[in-house]
């Protein structure tokens, strides 16, 4: 069962680092207590002078997903930036996507952690909001096409993204209606581009790496909220 999130405001953390980074990350949010967190392996694929400008050297990285309140991740924004210095080289990007429903047992999680905030704390949180001008695109297209992608993406104006491995569940018949046949193994190209360049940047990854080529991908974007590590 779900439940439409109209009270308060929960967002999806995401932090794009190298490995020691991110345990760092973990432990602060551990310390914060923050329960939920999923970390994935991933590789980054700017050239390395546009790595070595985004604070992001090295190629192996990490990334962690973390669902809370709005207010824990906007105070969790500021400690990657006070206390992991995230925007300076050799760091990482970290961003909040606004999650918008979820399953009654996580929003009452969320909620319970919501409430040792205030009314007050939190009203104010949402009049701070502002709009962000970057957006998240994610390509997910059979293993071995993520370069395809990042050389699509690149000649419509992106400078860079993250690949993490994934495998598909799902229904076979559902598939065999469609008459397609999608390989298990997947890979997951996460691209943080300006909302100027959104359009461009899907199409290209479409003409490219669409659902009846080779790659059978798919691609879509979410919002940025916030974010910190990109200027």
């Amino acid at each position: 069962m779900t439940s439409d999130n109209k009270k308060h405001m929960f967002q999806l953390l995401f932090i794009i680092t190298t490995p020691k980074l991110a345990d760092k990350a973990s432990r602060m949010m551990k310390e914060g207590n923050i329960p939920m967190q999923y970390h994935s392996r991933g590789q980054g694929t700017a050239s390395s002078e546009i790595m070595d400008m985004l604070g992001l050297g090295s190629i192996e990285k990490t990334v962690v997903m973390s669902m809370m309140p709005k207010f824990f991740a906007d105070k969790m924004l500021e400690k990657l930036h006070s206390t992991l210095h995230f925007g300076y080289p050799n760091t990482g990007v970290a961003f909040t996507v606004t999650i918008s429903s979820g399953s009654s047992q996580m929003v009452k999680l969320l909620d319970s952690m919501q409430e040792n905030i205030g009314d007050e704390n939190a009203e104010k949180e949402k009049k701070k909001m502002g709009e962000c001008e970057y957006t998240m695109i994610m390509a997910i297209v059979n293993q071995g096409y993520s370069e395809e992608v990042m050389a699509a993406a690149k000649t419509a104006g992106a400078t860079g993204g993250t690949v993490f491995q994934s495998r598909r569940v799902g229904s076979e018949d559902t598939i065999k209606f469609w008459g397609i046949t999608i390989q298990p193994e997947r890979e997951i190209v996460l691209i943080l581009s300006q909302k100027t360049s959104k359009l461009e940047i899907m199409k290209s990854i479409g003409k490219s790496c669409g659902i009846q080529s080779e790659a059978q991908g798919i691609v879509f974007s979410l919002p940025v909220d916030n974010m910190i590590g990109l200027s």
